[in-house]
């Protein structure tokens, strides 16, 4: 391949093109299409969050490339069946962008941040409305969203719309309540398996409203929670092995005790 001379983002443009193409191209991506990318756009996705959350920024920009070739791919698709390319999607980006920030982009004045919100999601059901899509303010919250954050969606677009409690006591009952339904459901004598599973959903939904009152991000937190598990199981993992064991033999109270040697080495060390 001769060395490329124009922009970069041109550069990309050429190499999927070459990469599509029938005669020379890759036999794997000539093979792909609109449905079989996306695992791999999700992937990606992640694969950018989990290197920011690091803070391993050569690894961001490298994630980022890996994203961006998504979109590339996915216009590269659009332009061989006439239905849009990739300077279509940049216009539409534009233009939509513009819109949304009349008060950066035009004369528009708003008061605070609450009537940008407001300007913001007007436009929002203005673009549904314009897209045939029905009339729900739910319409566009994507399912493939993962479920923590998807809840949180739901139910911050219910709020703008004044379905939500104004203060976190109900928020909290309303934990408790959920929690005891599902208890309630475990102690009968023949437990129903997807009674269970629905009072627990219940029971997770209104905890990501609990997280939304203050003004935690659910998915993020839990993240963190699971980081912190790991960081601390790997820790009591070390300890066994250096005593000669391993954990299959260790009894539950044996690992509790090592578990809260950690929490104990944590506490000193961030007083420290």
């Amino acid at each position: 391949m001769s060395e490329h001379k124009s922009a970069p983002i041109q550069q990309l443009l050429d190499i999927m093109t070459t990469l599509r193409d029938p005669q020379k191209g890759c036999p794997w991506d000539l093979k792909q299409d609109f449905s079989s990318i996306i695992p791999h756009t999700i992937e990606e996705a992640y694969e950018v969050a989990d290197a920011i959350e690091k803070k391993n920024w050569s690894n961001v920009r490298e994630e980022l490339g890996d994203l961006l070739f998504q979109i590339i791919f996915y216009s590269q698709l659009g332009k061989e069946q006439g239905l849009f390319d990739f300077n279509d999607v940049v216009a539409g980006l534009n233009e939509k962008l513009t819109r949304r920030h009349p008060h950066v982009f035009s004369d528009a004045q708003f008061s605070d941040d609450e009537a940008i919100n407001a300007n913001w999601e007007a436009e929002k059901a203005k673009e549904r409305d314009e897209k045939g899509l029905d009339e729900s303010v739910l319409a566009d919250i994507p399912l493939a969203l993962p479920a923590l954050i998807r809840a949180d969606k739901i139910q911050k677009r219910c709020s703008k719309h004044g379905f939500d409690w104004d203060t976190i006591a109900p928020v909290v009952d309303k934990v408790k309540e959920e929690l005891d339904e599902v208890m309630d459901e475990v102690i009968q004598v023949s437990p129903n398996q997807a009674n269970i599973e629905e009072e627990m959903g219940d029971l997770l939904f209104s905890v990501v409203n609990l997280s939304r009152h203050l003004k935690v991000k659910p998915e993020l937190a839990l993240q963190r929670a699971n980081k912190k598990f790991e960081k601390r199981f790997r820790q009591v993992e070390k300890s066994v092995l250096e005593k000669g064991m391993r954990l299959e033999s260790c009894s539950l109270d044996m690992l509790d005790n090592e578990w809260d040697k950690v929490k104990r080495t944590e506490r000193q060390e961030s007083s420290s």
